[in-house]
């Protein structure tokens, strides 16, 4: 499955993108704020991640940029099985493309797949110490549940406080900001 944004395309991980991928997440700053993420995140870890089996209910996308000099791995989005049913959306962006809206306009692409998927609830989690991220959460409609969990994180080797979110995809409205300036999100199978 792929998936066009306005910016951004969202694919599968392949093989051959192990050494890119390695390139984008091999940074303290963005594993720190991952919770299945190892530190330090070695070549064998991102060899794993790009051949490894993904479930088609969950997908997983690597966060491509389209230019000039063709088309560069800058993060990852996708789903995974949550708690109680729900889908658990996750991502994370390089360093050097914080703070340009691609977070969001990745999750977004992703919230669009899992609404053709049929799921309904989504949640999202972030570190207590990762404000930027609750943005990004509710900038695509999420609400806060008032739960915090303590959760796991392999790149700080630690428990760490996290933040719960959750949408409904089938109330109207969720899943995007409700710009009217956004181009369609567009699919291939």
């Amino acid at each position: 499955m792929f998936i066009r944004s306005e910016r951004l395309f969202l694919r599968p991980a392949w093989p051959e993108d192990w050494a890119e991928l390695h390139a984008a997440i091999d940074d303290a700053a963005v594993v720190r704020n991952l919770a299945r993420a190892p530190w330090p995140y070695r070549a064998d870890d991102a060899r794993w991640f790009v051949s490894r089996e993904v479930d088609p209910k969950h997908p997983d996308f690597l966060v491509t940029l389209p230019g000039a000099d063709g088309t560069r791995i800058i993060g990852c989005a996708g789903m995974a099985p949550g708690e109680q049913g729900a889908a658990e959306l996750g991502y994370w962006i390089a360093r050097d493309h914080w703070g340009r809206g691609f977070a969001t306009e990745a999750a977004r692409a992703v919230l669009s797949i899992a609404r053709a998927l049929g799921h309904d609830r989504i949640e999202a989690s972030h570190f207590l110490d990762n404000p930027a991220s609750g943005r990004v959460l509710r900038k695509l409609g999420f609400i806060p549940t008032g739960e915090h969990r303590s959760r796991r994180s392999e790149g700080r080797d630690a428990i760490v406080t996290s933040v719960v979110y959750q949408i409904h995809l089938g109330e109207a409205g969720n899943g995007d900001d409700g710009g009217d300036d956004q181009e369609p999100m567009r699919r291939a199978a």
